[in-house]
């Protein structure tokens, strides 16, 4: 039995769950961002006390299609920022058609019509939020973190950044890290 969890974002929400299932004794396939599958069907009762347990920590157990899908795009899209090096010309469109095997337009306008934004914007804000991790830790060059992130150049980073945050990248880095969402609130 597959199931679908909201706000897995990182490894320590894989290991977060992973002890979850251990503590409620439920057997799993794998665990992976944003989906378990189980070895065996739990009773209904274990998976409410599941869900009960997952909500306590920050996750949401999923029980619809459509979340499952805006949930499922932007798990993906969140690894592809974790990524070191995306290519420049990067195809947001290819990337989703050939993950999740629908029709581009489609889960686009659900997207849309769920989140309130473009997959396009959505994947932008990651983006930023990378580029200010990456400000903070400073251990790359504003160059460095352009061609990382895929972007042309690092004025073309600092332009959109600046649109974005209201700020350069310096000034960013100046302040410090109390301007930083969590990679789950990005687009909320």
């Amino acid at each position: 039995m597959k199931l679908f969890i909201k706000n897995m974002v990182c490894p320590r929400c894989i290991m977060s769950v992973e002890n979850i299932l251990k503590e409620n004794k439920l057997e799993t396939k794998y665990v992976r961002l944003g989906e378990i599958e189980l070895s065996k069907e739990p009773t209904e009762k274990q998976l409410q006390h599941f869900a009960g347990e997952l909500q306590k920590v920050g996750f949401e157990l999923l029980d619809d299609a459509k979340t499952q899908l805006i949930e499922k795009i932007k798990t993906l899209l969140i690894q592809k920022v974790q990524e070191k090096n995306i290519e420049e010309h990067f195809s947001i469109q290819k990337f989703l058609t050939k993950k999740i095997f629908k029709d581009y337009s489609s889960i686009s306008k659900l997207f849309s019509e769920v989140e309130g934004i473009t997959i396009e914007q959505f994947f932008i804000l990651q983006k930023i939020e990378k580029i200010k991790e990456r400000l903070i830790y400073n251990e790359q060059s504003l160059s460095e973190i352009a061609f990382d992130l895929g972007y042309s150049s690092s004025q073309h980073l600092s332009a959109q950044f600046k649109k974005l945050t209201g700020m350069t990248p310096t000034k960013f880095k100046a302040l410090g890290t109390t301007h930083r969402k969590p990679i789950d609130k990005i687009g909320n």
